[in-house]
């Protein structure tokens, strides 16, 4: 077993638990890190799980500035929260929810066939190239010209670009909507972390989670429950993974921020810890009072309010926040993400979710240019896309959005919805929304 460990995907793990061990502002001076290979190459397996769980208690560096607990209550009181709205009229929260699935389905279409060019490029990948091919105005899904013929060998590719689009296809940032929604409808909302990760043992391949959501599935597998599913060998404990399963949360709580982060607190810590849990609800606070609020600077307050105020997730959107207030314009604020958080990895928390509250703000409230200008700052491209669109749709409303709206982004997708959760591939998506909405009328919705 320790031959299968010990080769270059493992040693890569440990390089990645070094940087999150930084990042996370332990002492690491002094560490001799050839030894720490040398000691688990000699060891196998079990060495590995003991350098590993040593790491976690390494002491943290003198003057790191950020309080970044991980456990509710701690949240909660480092946070200043936020009011619950009155309740709204049920057709509008249904026309709300269907606008904010709908909405997401598309945003994550718009970047999926562009997300490996967006990782390995950075910021800038996706921008570039739409300007060598003169496309000054990106506001529709990418033709098939954009992409190079091997690009296009790759079906998921192909099928998402314009006119080959037939359907939202299969895509992680979908399936945790929806394995959500299949919880809630079996346990209401008096879930518990471990509730989670039985629905993923059920409903997800192994094949089909990545990152942090890859090794809690293996600690699940090998019997740890959480927190340390999300802790034990898992160095992506504060990447984007959670942040992608928030959408749910927040439909259900429509005018309430605090219970959305609440039950998104509740799914994250399977997975994550700090802020990448911060990541998910802050945007589960987001969509649940853009039910009740069209100033988009509102909206990414209220995903604020619950998060600590000493932590990086904060620090990253407020300095996104203060740029908007201060009247800069889009291509300096990019820049300013970029020289300020280049140093995290593509799909880690923090800079993506810069990326979607600057979206948000800089595109105002319309949808076109909210999605497209989350898609073209590189990084997570779906997950930003999907992210915004879910929180803008869900704001406009399915009606509001409008019939351009409609016309561009939705009715390609046909109404139909690919999945790897069991009995939900083939959904439609109006069916997937209306199912939201009675979840979400069950759990105390008027």
């Amino acid at each position: 077993m320790s031959r299968c460990v010990v080769g270059p995907e493992f040693l890569e793990l440990l390089e990645h638990e070094f940087v999150q061990l930084d990042e996370e502002g332990r002492e690491l001076e002094g560490l001799l890190r050839s030894e720490v290979f040398k000691r688990i190459a000699e060891g196998g397996f079990r060495a590995a799980e003991e350098v590993f769980s040593e790491l976690r208690l390494l002491p943290m560096r003198r003057g790191y500035p950020y309080r970044e607990p991980t456990e509710l209550g701690e949240i909660k009181s480092c946070s200043r929260g936020w009011r619950r709205a009155e309740p709204q009229h049920p057709e509008t929260v249904r026309d709300k929810v269907l606008g904010g699935f709908y909405g997401r389905c598309a945003g994550n279409m718009l970047g999926k066939p562009v997300e490996g060019l967006g990782i390995r490029g950075g910021w800038r990948a996706i921008s570039e190239r739409l300007s060598r091919l003169c496309i000054g105005k990106f506001e529709e899904y990418l033709p098939a010209a954009f992409f190079t013929e091997e690009e296009l060998q790759h079906v998921h590719i192909l099928r998402a670009t314009a006119g080959n689009i037939d359907r939202a296809l299969r895509d992680d940032d979908i399936d945790y909507t929806l394995i959500n929604l299949r919880m809630v409808e079996k346990r209401g909302g008096d879930f518990t972390s471990i509730d989670v990760g039985r629905e993923w043992l059920e409903s997800l391949p192994y094949a089909g989670v990545y990152t942090a959501e890859r090794a809690a599935y293996r600690n699940l597998v090998n019997c740890l429950t959480p927190p340390e599913t999300a802790l034990h060998m898992n160095p992506y404990r504060e990447w984007i993974g959670a942040q992608i399963r928030a959408d749910l949360w927040g439909y259900i709580c429509p005018g309430d921020p605090s219970r959305a982060a609440e039950l998104a607190h509740r799914d994250a810590t399977l997975s994550h810890v700090k802020n990448g849990v911060y990541g998910e609800m802050m945007v589960a606070a987001m969509i649940a009072w853009a039910f009740v609020e069209e100033d988009v600077e509102r909206i990414v307050e209220a995903g604020l309010s619950v998060i600590p105020a000493e932590s990086r997730l904060r620090e990253a959107v407020e300095s996104v926040l203060d740029a908007w207030r201060r009247g800069v314009g889009w291509e300096e604020a990019v820049n300013l993400m970029e020289s300020r958080l280049n140093r995290y990895h593509p799909v880690h928390t923090i800079p993506n979710a810069a990326i979607v509250a600057a979206s948000l703000l800089w595109g105002e409230g319309d949808y076109t240019r909210s999605i497209t200008r989350a898609v073209s700052c590189g990084l997570d491209t779906d997950c930003n896309g999907a992210t915004v669109g879910s929180i803008v749709g869900v704001m406009k409303g399915y009606a509001g959005l409008g019939d351009q709206v409609r016309k561009k982004w939705f009715e390609p997708l046909n109404n139909r919805l690919e999945s790897y959760i069991p009995s939900l591939s083939g959904l439609k998506i109006t069916e997937a929304a209306e199912r939201i909405y009675a979840a979400a009328s069950r759990l105390g919705m008027p």
